[in-house]
């Protein structure tokens, strides 16, 4: 019937004393925009139809997938088939369009329609990605850079569709011949291949995870992951900054990641005081007596002091000599204070590494080092906890006869000068 109609017009417009050949070419104008109105109009009611059909039902229902389908276009890039579909069976009609344009226009429709078949896979990748996201595995096993690297196969055998069609080739016998040039394709997809290699190391070994706070000062990086994509890990720093990171370099190279911490409950307080070493000295029985009064050394203080009186008896060693035997000093007891006051504080843990030490002595001290870890692992709480110890510790030095090392000040130097 439609080739009745074509054979009607053409024998109509003849009819009017037209020739053949502008008969032709009138017939093929008239084909050509019937098909871009029909085209056109065939789009807008399948938009229209997809809007009022499937856009409510995807708010009603409680499966989110839907939802993540129309945020993706995957219904919009559905909608381009219509007038795509609509020009391919036109041309193979040959109802509308000259010979000698046929082969071009169907090419055209043949590379449109995979572009938009790669668009539509596109679409469905990115929402299978976002929705693999709402789950709590997807911290801890991100698919984001393997969801990239199925986007770039997809656009690549579709570009190997569209090469293939234009040269009339097959798909296969294009890749026999992209095989000889494997080394230049290495070399252009060298850093996709590799950050492909390394994402997998890092998901799969568990060593990075989204939300992981990692250090890497090489690349300027102190803050929380981002993103982990295909070539690049997104750290954003504690300063707001945005820092970007080969994705193979966090297996090639050493970085550190705080999610052990975060994982234990507990943050390392590893902070030094150095007491002047002048200050240092043992203990009479003033100073005794004063430091027994101290609640949580008074039974230390006496059953130490028993000890020790018992035995310099036992050996007899003669006191009056102030270096012979044991005797208790002011930094010992000091060094136990520290710990019988960490243990009565609920924000220290007391089932981890909980150590109160002496470091190597230098020109500037003895090293007094709190080796300890909080109950909490916040930032601001955790360095509220830590300025409130060493507070109290910097205030409760000269009760125990002892000075914080510091270099002179101008009062220092000044009362120097005057003694």
């Amino acid at each position: 019937m439609l080739l009745e109609t074509k054979n009607y017009i053409i024998n109509f417009l003849k009819g009017m004393g037209i020739s053949d050949h502008v008969s032709a070419v009138l017939f093929t104008i008239f084909g050509y925009l019937l098909l871009i109105v029909a085209s056109y109009l065939l789009y807008k009611i399948t938009v229209i139809v997809l809007r009022k059909v499937i856009r409510p039902i995807a708010h009603r229902t409680n499966n989110h997938f839907d939802d993540l389908l129309i945020k993706n276009k995957f219904f919009i890039r559905i909608s381009y088939l219509s007038p795509i579909v609509l020009m391919y069976f036109a041309l193979e009609s040959k109802l509308f369009i000259a010979e000698p344009a046929d082969v071009f226009i169907e090419g055209l429709v043949i590379i449109f329609l995979y572009i938009i078949l790669a668009l539509i896979f596109q679409s469905v990748l990115s929402t299978a990605n976002d929705y693999y996201n709402r789950f709590n595995i997807a911290k801890n096993h991100p698919i984001s850079g393997i969801i990239q690297v199925l986007k770039i196969i997809v656009y690549i055998i579709t570009l190997l569709g569209i090469i293939g069609y234009l040269f009339n080739k097959d798909i296969s016998s294009i890749l026999v011949g992209l095989g000889t040039l494997s080394a230049v394709l290495m070399l252009i997809f060298r850093d996709p291949i590799l950050g492909f290699v390394g994402g997998l190391q890092l998901i799969f070994n568990k060593m990075i995870a989204i939300g992981d706070w990692i250090t890497m000062p090489k690349y300027g990086a102190d803050g929380t992951v981002m993103e982990i994509n295909l070539t690049t890990v997104k750290v954003q720093n504690f300063d707001k900054t945005i820092i970007t990171i080969p994705t193979y370099s966090l297996i090639s190279e050493s970085f550190q990641n705080w999610r052990g911490m975060e994982d234990s409950g507990g943050r390392r307080i590893k902070r030094s005081i150095n007491i002047d070493m002048n200050s240092v000295r043992f203990c009479d029985e003033k100073m005794l007596e004063e430091y027994s009064k101290i609640d949580v050394l008074a039974c230390y203080v006496t059953n130490r002091e028993k000890e020790i009186v018992s035995f310099n008896k036992k050996n007899n060693i003669d006191t009056t000599v102030t270096v012979n035997g044991r005797r208790q000093t002011n930094i010992g007891i000091f060094r136990e204070y520290l710990k019988e006051y960490l243990k009565q504080r609920t924000d220290i843990h007391d089932d981890m590494t909980f150590l109160v030490r002496h470091l190597q002595p230098t020109e500037k001290g003895l090293p007094m080092q709190l080796y300890v870890f909080t109950t909490t692992i916040d930032w601001g709480e955790y360095e509220d906890i830590q300025a409130d110890i060493f507070d109290h510790i910097l205030a409760v030095i000269p009760e125990f006869n002892l000075k914080v090392f510091q270099y002179p000040t101008n009062n220092g130097v000044d009362s120097i000068i005057d003694n």
